[in-house]
């Protein structure tokens, strides 16, 4: 089982910030990525839609690729299915944590900015890390409505998304912000458009800490790969030219996915 790949899951592109740091920490792991861009967003979708949404995926994962892990790298499926998930299966999950603790220990202001989905918001594990950490510091959150069907077109600069960034993250700033935590993993993808609109302000992404988890994990229950032969699959309920081209401008991988109906 260590050199069975672990699965990655996410409604479309935005589980690609994740996979990026998993293949840099992990260079003897295999991976299948599963963008689910037919169901793409997640953000404000029902969660027990979602959570049987995402059952259907992970069976599929493990009765076709056999996977050993699973990294829900989706902050809003984690929101509604991580529970569920765990208390379903054997094989352990990782699901993606609020970078709110960082946000608030850094902060010299004591405002953060938290830019996520409506989903995201209303799951357990953002009001727990809320209410946990944040005493004294004031925290704007803000839902961005709009940002992930951009991203899904390859769209993470430009006149539209500068537009909507504007609108979600200038308040933030009015109210002295000086962090602002991506609580979507679609939203590492805008990091240059928001540096260039709001050089001022420090942008936390949990994507790191989260591809830290999966290694600990891996470790914990010893199932860690040990061979060369490792390779990454990229499966996608989408368009596959579309995801394909997402996959090569802004991952640097050429590679030709699959189109799983699900």
């Amino acid at each position: 089982m260590t050199n069975n790949p672990i699965g990655v899951i996410d409604s479309g592109v935005g589980g690609l910030s994740v996979l990026k740091h998993l293949l840099a920490d992990m260079q003897r792991e295999s991976f299948v990525y599963f963008a689910d861009n037919s169901f793409c967003p997640y953000g404000q979708k029902e969660f027990e839609e979602i959570r049987q949404r995402l059952k259907k995926i992970v069976d599929f994962l493990i009765n076709t690729y056999n996977v050993k892990t699973v990294v829900v790298a989706c902050n809003t499926a984690t929101a509604a299915s991580i529970d569920f998930l765990r208390e379903s299966y054997s094989i352990p999950f990782v699901g993606m944590e609020p970078a709110i603790k960082p946000a608030a220990l850094s902060t010299k202001s004591k405002v953060i900015g938290v830019l996520a989905t409506e989903g995201t918001f209303n799951g357990r594990l953002f009001k727990q890390t809320y209410e946990k950490f944040t005493s004294g510091v004031k925290v704007n959150i803000q839902a961005g409505n709009g940002l992930v069907e951009l991203i899904e077109k390859g769209e993470i600069e430009g006149n539209e998304i500068e537009k909507l960034l504007v609108k979600y993250i200038s308040p933030m700033i009015s109210e002295n912000a000086d962090l602002i935590v991506l609580g979507c993993t679609h939203f590492p993808f805008l990091q240059k458009t928001i540096n260039k609109l709001f050089p001022q302000i420090e942008l936390i992404d949990p994507a790191p800490a989260v591809s830290k988890q999966t290694l600990n994990i891996l470790s914990k229950y010893d199932i860690l790969g040990n061979t060369n032969q490792k390779e990454t699959i990229f499966l996608t309920t989408g368009s596959v030219s579309q995801f394909d081209s997402f996959l090569s401008k802004q991952m640097n991988i050429n590679v030709k996915s699959k189109h799983i109906t699900i």
